[in-house]
């Protein structure tokens, strides 16, 4: 009998370990992203990734110069999104956007997005993990 307690125990304990690792998979805001370095450009989405545990916004950002930079924009768990009204749909390849974000700290044309701006003029919060991400308890 005591055996089987113990394997019962080993089974259980492996399933809690298991389930926890996605949680020391996910990092925080600042071991990728640098809040000393806001961002902010106009570009045109060009794929939306709905994948755990961020959403990624891809976007190609036209310069100066008339060349096209391709970014990618870390926003908040799909869950997040759709509770904030995002669907699949909401935001379409070919879609004119503004964003609001900070850098990643490895100079890569990568951020996390604080705000995102609609042709219509609508702001949306993008539910990042960004400094100064509204407070979730009060909305």
């Amino acid at each position: 009998m005591p055996t089987r307690l113990a394997i019962t125990v080993s089974i259980a304990a492996a399933l809690l370990v298991s389930g926890a690792m996605p949680l020391w998979a996910h990092h925080a805001f600042a071991a990728e992203f640098d809040a000393k370095q806001p961002v902010k450009f106009k570009g045109v989405v060009t794929k939306m990734e709905w994948t755990n545990p961020h959403v990624w916004i891809h976007l190609d950002v036209k310069q100066p110069d008339g060349s096209v930079e391709k970014w990618s924009v870390e926003a908040g768990t799909p869950n997040v999104l759709f509770r904030r009204g995002f669907t699949k749909q909401a935001l379409l390849p070919g879609t004119e956007i503004v964003v609001d974000g900070y850098r990643s700290k490895d100079g890569t044309r990568r951020a996390n997005g604080r705000d995102l701006t609609l042709p219509d003029g609508r702001t949306l919060f993008l539910g990042g993990s960004s400094p100064d991400a509204p407070d979730q308890e009060k909305q």
